[in-house]
């Protein structure tokens, strides 16, 4: 056997790999045992949750992580095929830490694990996954499992199916029978929600017609990979919204966690629009239910839109800004009691769905607030998209340093203002107003730039300049 350093396959937030070269069954199972003495047992645990994709090397990976775990003493609940937040909504509702099977987006020949306590608490780099990944590397070197304690007895595997209890639970946060008939075409990339959608979205008295795109589960991906955060794994649902003449358009990713939206002229709506449009109604909705709306918070990321915190603000709510990454957003809502929180590359989270993030969920809230008036989608979202912005760009650099502190004085020389809750995003207030943000990436050289301002021609130059300065030759 070949020697495996976890550091390779361990991320900040989740394990991610190629199989079977850094990941196949053995380290499967050693992560499994570690997981259970590190997180099951010390929180002394009712069971873990065990979810996975269509990968085709999804099932046995998950079996092997299962027999780790129940070689430690703790018991197993299998739910087989499910998305991301298939596997959040049984932690949440069964009350056991989790582990989900998957590589999201990642293309065929990756695989990987998104881990969590109960509750669907993430666990990341610094909440126990660097003691996961410890632990199961010195098993792994010792080659002998039978190291750690015995636990005295072996834990039960045992197999359910959760899809219509998660399907009814999403349907129970926003209902849609009072809406006017939509037709909504959906990606999903060969990807899970392949299963969810039609679970979720095509229950019985729900005025909706779904157009289905690619809803086959394939882990080869065959038309395209599960990433719709690149803009050319949207074309085919772009051209099938304007040919059926949609209302809208939904894709997910790979473990359907995330959702983009695509308005009736096959125009992408930006994932900060979607967060303002939905923390609108997630306010209101404690306001209707007797809350005042100051008590009311609603977490974004630090490179959202300046229209989110505005939109907060002006329907009486706190606006938290935190930085990027999920475990930095579930900690922030939990802190704060949070309703919702949003990403720009289109995570949602929610309180009632344990703080976790569910591109489902957001779907719903999209589609019900569109039902709800009779004006198209690109109208209702208008209001909420007042500001140009580049996207995110990336640059491959030596010294990310360097590159960030050439782009930060000349913002300074511009009188913009710095911030540094997220790397460094730099703010020119007046007219016109802009701000961008870099930030190094955690695993690769790269700098990742995000512009806004009030006018595109202002946009580009900004963007242009900063290019520039980053990609110089230090």
């Amino acid at each position: 056997m070949s020697p495996v350093n976890l550091s390779d396959v361990v991320k900040a937030y989740d394990v991610r790999g190629l199989v079977p070269e850094q990941l196949d069954g053995r380290v499967a199972r050693a992560l499994g045992s570690a997981f259970a003495q590190v997180v099951a047992l010390p929180e002394g645990e009712q069971g873990v949750v065990v979810g996975h994709d269509m990968r085709e090397t999804s099932p046995e990976l998950a079996r092997e992580f299962a027999a780790g775990v129940a070689a430690q003493g703790v018991d197993v609940t299998m739910i087989g095929l499910c998305s991301t937040d298939g596997l959040y909504h049984a932690s949440g509702s069964l009350d056991r830490a989790g582990a989900m099977f998957t590589a999201s987006h990642n293309p065929a020949q990756y695989n990987g694990i998104k881990l969590c306590r109960r509750g669907a608490r993430p666990v990341g780099q610094d909440s126990g996954l660097a003691e996961v990944r410890d632990l199961a590397q010195w098993l792994l070197d010792r080659g002998a499992m039978h190291d750690l304690p015995s636990p005295g007895r072996v834990g039960s595997v045992t197999e359910t199916d959760l899809l219509a209890d998660y399907a009814a639970y999403l349907r129970s946060l926003v209902d849609l029978r009072g809406s006017r008939p939509l037709t909504v075409v959906v990606d999903a990339g060969n990807g899970m929600a392949g299963l969810t959608v039609p679970a979720v979205l095509g229950a019985g008295g729900l005025p909706l017609e779904v157009v289905p795109l690619y809803f086959e589960l394939d882990g080869t991906f065959p038309h395209h990979e599960a990433n719709p955060l690149v803009p050319e794994n949207l074309v085919d649902l772009q051209a099938a919204v304007v040919e059926h003449g949609a209302d809208l358009g939904l894709a997910f990713d790979g473990d359907a966690d995330r959702c983009f939206f695509v308005d009736e002229r096959g125009h992408v709506v930006d994932p900060s629009t979607v967060t303002a449009l939905v923390a609108d109604r997630e306010i209101a909705k404690e306001v209707a239910a007797g809350r005042e709306a100051a008590d009311v918070a609603v977490v974004h990321g630090a490179i959202v839109s300046r229209a989110v915190p505005e939109t907060i603000a002006a329907a009486g709510a706190r606006a938290v800004r935190t930085r990027v990454g999920h475990s930095f957003v579930k900690a922030v809502m939990a802190e704060h009691e949070a309703v919702f929180g949003g990403e720009h590359s289109a995570h949602y989270y929610f309180r009632d769905f344990w703080y976790a993030d569910t591109g489902m969920l957001a779907a719903l809230h999209v589609l019900a607030a569109l039902g709800e008036q009779e004006h198209p989608l690109s109208e209702l979202v208008a209001g909420y998209a007042r500001y140009v912005a580049s996207g995110e760009i990336n640059s491959t650099v030596g010294d990310a340093a360097a590159a960030t502190a050439r782009a930060r004085a000349w913002a300074q020389e511009q009188g913009a203002v710095a911030d540094t809750l997220d790397g460094v995003t730099m703010t020119r207030e007046g007219a016109p107003m802009w701000w961008f943000s870099l930030r190094p990436s955690n695993t690769e050289p790269l700098l990742r730039l995000n512009v806004e301002s009030d006018d595109r021609a202002t946009m580009e130059q900004v963007r242009d300049t900063v290019l520039r300065l980053v990609r110089q030759e230090s």
